[in-house]
């Protein structure tokens, strides 16, 4: 499976923070906004991940990421010269994927808790159609909206609704299978001129091929894209790591512990470092070793 972490957009919301510089390369705490996405898509075990972005930002996420040979990871690069929708990024990345399955993450959206890791190989392990992640939220208004069955299985899929018939946001993380340029290549755009992510989750649905996983309780996330929730989002990743002592969203160490870089590389990594606080840390991490 392939990853594409889409982190276009103008974000409109997080003006005037975003007039010179793309939010996903805005902080969150002690780290960039991708490095959350791009774990994320590591702990699927996802290796080849084609970075999407507006032309102007992709020299910064090039100089920021690399190749991904850090992460022991393959990335490329692709521009969205306007912001189209969600499912544009099948369009840009049809290519990249060659008829495989995909992993979509938002540039924006931030998961943490424990065993997000065995969901995210479960999934993935059993992907067959479309698999997206729910989410109870209060303010489900803003998001897409999947109405459940009794059985949990998913009856009805809408984007942005006035009134929500189900407190079941979808998050920023979808799963697809080597259909979805194609399916992407018959949408129409919507009123607001896009792409739609739920116009796609609706092709899946119509053929009985759409699976909602719901995160369940104690398992975190967080969408950035106002002010007030990339505040919240810092102050969560904040509080984690100052209680816990680990970092949330650190791609050095996600590839150390997958075993896609040994200890001599994370320990070049430390040497690297400008900031002696992320050299004891690494330093740290090998000597007490993966566990």
């Amino acid at each position: 499976m392939k990853g594409l972490l889409l982190a276009g957009g103008s974000g409109s919301r997080l003006w005037p923070m975003t007039a010179a510089v793309s939010k996903q390369l805005l902080p969150v705490y002690d780290k960039p906004l991708v490095h959350y996405p791009l774990t994320t898509l590591m702990l699927a075990g996802v290796r080849d991940v084609l970075v999407i972005a507006t032309p102007d930002d992709l020299p910064r996420f090039e100089r920021l990421l690399g190749d991904g040979a850090r992460f022991g990871m393959a990335l490329s690069y692709a521009a969205q010269a306007h912001p189209a929708g969600i499912a544009e990024a099948y369009r840009i990345g049809r290519d990249f994927l060659g008829g495989g399955a995909a992993a979509l993450a938002l540039g924006d959206n931030l998961f943490h808790g424990s065993g997000f890791t065995g969901l995210l190989r479960d999934v993935v392990a059993t992907l067959d159609g479309a698999t997206v992640l729910g989410c109870q939220v209060t303010d489900p208004e803003r998001y897409g909206v999947a109405t459940l069955d009794a059985d949990g299985r998913v009856v009805a899929l809408e984007e942005k609704p006035a009134a929500p018939a189900s407190p079941i946001a979808v998050t920023g993380l979808y799963f697809h299978d080597g259909t979805a340029p194609e399916r992407v290549a018959a949408l129409r755009p919507s009123a607001r001129g896009e792409l739609e992510i739920t116009d796609l989750n609706r092709s899946y649905l119509a053929d009985g091929r759409l699976v909602l996983r719901e995160l369940p309780r104690g398992m975190t996330w967080l969408d950035t894209g106002t002010p007030e929730a990339l505040h919240a989002a810092a102050a969560y990743v904040e509080v984690v790591e100052r209680r816990q002592g680990r970092k949330v969203g650190c791609p050095e160490e996600v590839a150390w512990r997958l075993g896609w870089i040994d200890d001599a590389t994370l320990d070049r990594h430390a040497d690297a470092a400008p900031n002696d606080a992320w050299r004891r840390y690494w330093r740290g991490l090998l000597a007490v070793g993966r566990r």
